[in-house]
């Protein structure tokens, strides 16, 4: 019976279940290095995102005669003067569009209203709008629905980043490291895995780096240009607090087709409470500029190799969200990426022979 190919998988499939049962039975054995791996997941995540951004500074850098250490310290100053200037210059005016934007945060719903009155006037539309008292109390629902999400979004960033001293301290390090050191890792995990496989595994680790940077950088050049486009667009239509919600635009937009509905919200509200003119052009911008992204600049960067279907796009941002919250959210693609290297690549080498001949 034993040599029975049938009764030895459903064996195996039984031993698996069984194993995973125990494991849950010891689950809190596991904690301290659950906790240890929540708390260097965030400075390790962010290290990394930075490492692919200037990693290609400092291989040009290193070409030029200049040693990766030196190189990775030029490029720290450049930052920090990068930085000085930012203060010098934009931060004036988005602590002020800030500042503004909290002082008239409370007068939301009112001037809502008051917006929705003279829409109220036109004898087409005016038949569309509900009353007064129920679209006080729709507009008042929304507006507590976005409270509360924006405070639990908040809590979830909060809690992923549950240290942030640390996180400042340690990301500097972790990144100087990353990138003075960035040829010595790939050596050590090869010389892990049998001499038969190393060059599977060369060839993984590549197809792995090659993704992520592709993507990291990709993902960042887009983003800028589409950022740059949009406040363009929003100083010529003459929208209020422009840079601070352009701002907002850079950081949802990092997440794939949900964060550009959620960075149009905002823009919508803030473009209805000046006029519904200012609204109809501000989602005209948006739209525009999401264009020519998706139809001219995304196929130039990307070419075919973010091959992910949308709807697969949709569940992964569903299940990293649930998981990890916004950090899970915008971990999920990259780490999709390089788990499905790391499956196709097992699957040819040690099962695709197998099922092919089954």
């Amino acid at each position: 019976m034993l040599q029975n190919k049938y009764f030895r998988t459903c064996l195996g499939i039984i031993a698996f279940l069984l194993i995973v049962y125990l494991l849950t039975k010891i689950s809190f054995l596991f904690r301290p290095f659950v906790d240890i791996f929540n708390l260097l997941l965030v400075p390790i995540a962010l290290a990394g995102f930075f490492y692919y951004l200037l990693r290609p500074v400092v291989d040009y850098l290193e070409k030029r005669k200049i040693k990766r250490a030196l190189a990775v310290l030029m490029i720290y100053f450049v930052f920090a003067a990068l930085f000085a200037l930012f203060i010098v210059t934009v931060w004036p005016t988005l602590r002020e569009q800030i500042e503004n934007f909290i002082s008239n945060a409370p007068n939301l719903v009112q001037d809502v209203q008051k917006q929705m009155d003279e829409l109220k006037k036109n004898s087409i539309i005016g038949q569309y709008i509900p009353s007064e008292s129920e679209l006080y109390n729709r507009v008042s629902e929304y507006a507590n629905q976005a409270v509360d999400w924006v405070t639990n979004s908040m809590s979830n960033v909060i809690s992923a980043v549950s240290n942030f001293f640390i996180i400042v301290a340690t990301v500097p390090i972790i990144l100087y490291y990353m990138l003075k050191e960035s040829g010595k890792l790939p050596p050590k995990i090869l010389g892990m895995l049998p001499r038969r496989y190393r060059r599977e595994g060369h060839e993984v680790l590549g197809e792995m780096d090659n993704a992520l940077s592709s993507f990291i950088i990709g993902k960042v050049i887009l983003n800028l240009v589409l950022s740059v486009l949009i406040y363009i667009g929003f100083l010529i239509i003459g929208l209020p607090y422009s840079l601070l919600l352009t701002l907002i635009s850079f950081v949802l937009n990092f997440i794939p087709y949900v964060g550009a509905i959620l960075a149009t919200i905002p823009v919508v509200i803030v473009g209805f409470i000046e006029s519904p003119g200012t609204a109809i052009w501000s989602v005209v911008v948006i739209i525009a500029a999401q264009q020519i992204q998706d139809n001219i600049l995304t196929p130039v960067i990307y070419g075919k190799q973010l091959d992910i279907h949308p709807l697969t796009t949709v569940v992964l941002i569903l299940v990293g969200g649930n998981f990890y919250g916004m950090l899970g959210v915008l971990l999920a693609i990259p780490a999709y990426m390089v788990i499905k290297i790391l499956i196709v690549r097992i699957y040819e080498l040690f099962l695709a022979e197998k099922v092919e001949n089954a």
